[in-house]
């Protein structure tokens, strides 16, 4: 896919940044941005161009006086993604190569917003082989996502999810966490205890032929993608409504989890919608 074709969005953090690097966020750094912050001395700021005349002819001490103001900066930018085995399910499309192009969105949103973007792939373990450092320059970066549509998971677990957080920076970042969360629960708190630091986007890949697509009646075959452990279900309408039944509490499950973390989640379930996102972002972060 061409890069003028990938899908963006539009978003904001809500919290002041101590990058740097010039951006578009608001941020604790002094410089030459638009924000007002006060008054100090030419001598403690020694920046003639924002010598201030009126609040030096004020001084009986006669001291120079200068105006502060802070510059806007650039925050990092990651995605977190889910390689595990249940990522390669999918009717129409594996959820591996939606997560794919979700990360080329916001690859390219990131480097419009003049931020940093950087990507950390875990299955098992941490995936050293999928792992791209916060860059400034995006192709890298859609490189990898194009890589990553033509992956096929292998069928494990995700539990290298408990690490993921030792392979980001240590300023605040705006984190993507990428996957159909088919873990267990008390292993999804753990990790995200230790993602406090960071603000995280929770996205939520379903797709619909993992339980609401099932037929009400006949013998259907299903292999567990996190194990590759075959079976052979004889499906009544009643069993049918049980596994629907089971991922709605599953469903609810995980958004009061994510939510007792202050992290709203974002389900795709179907297209990915890029304005979707850019809505969700005008509704749970306060610029």
């Amino acid at each position: 896919m061409s890069i003028e074709n990938i899908k963006e969005f539009s978003y904001h953090i809500g919290w002041r940044n101590r990058g740097r690097h010039p951006g578009r966020h608001a941020s604790t750094q002094r410089g030459m941005g638009m924000e007002f912050i006060g008054h100090t001395t030419l001598i403690a700021y020694p920046d003639p161009r924002r010598i201030d005349l009126r609040q030096t002819i004020r001084d009986p001490m006669e001291q120079v006086y200068v105006r502060l103001f802070n510059q806007k900066s650039a925050t990092p930018v990651f995605v977190i993604c889910d390689l595990s085995g249940s990522m390669n399910f999918g009717a129409k499309e594996r959820k591996i190569r939606k997560a794919a192009e979700i990360a080329e969105s916001i690859a390219r949103s990131a480097t419009r917003n003049s931020d940093p973007f950087g990507f950390v792939g875990f299955d098992e373990v941490v995936r050293e082989d999928w792992i791209s450092t916060a860059s400034f320059k995006s192709q890298r970066a859609i490189e990898l996502a194009e890589r990553l549509k033509e992956y096929h998971p292998e069928p494990v677990s995700g539990s290298g999810i408990n690490d993921v957080w030792r392979y980001l920076p240590r300023e605040r970042s705006l984190v993507f966490l990428i996957s159909d969360f088919h873990m267990p629960l008390a292993e999804l708190e753990g990790s995200l205890a230790n993602l406090l630091r960071h603000h995280i986007v929770p996205v939520v890949l379903w797709d619909a032929d993992e339980y609401r697509n099932l037929p009400e009646f006949g013998i259907t075959a299903v292999t567990d993608p996190e194990t590759g452990q075959k079976r052979t279900l004889f499906l009544r309408k009643e069993y049918r409504d049980k596994i629907i039944a089971s991922f709605e509490a599953r469903r609810e499950a995980i958004y009061k989890l994510f939510m007792q973390f202050d992290m709203p989640p974002f389900y795709v379930e179907g297209d990915f919608d890029a304005d979707a996102l850019t809505e969700y972002f005008h509704q749970f972060v306060a610029a």
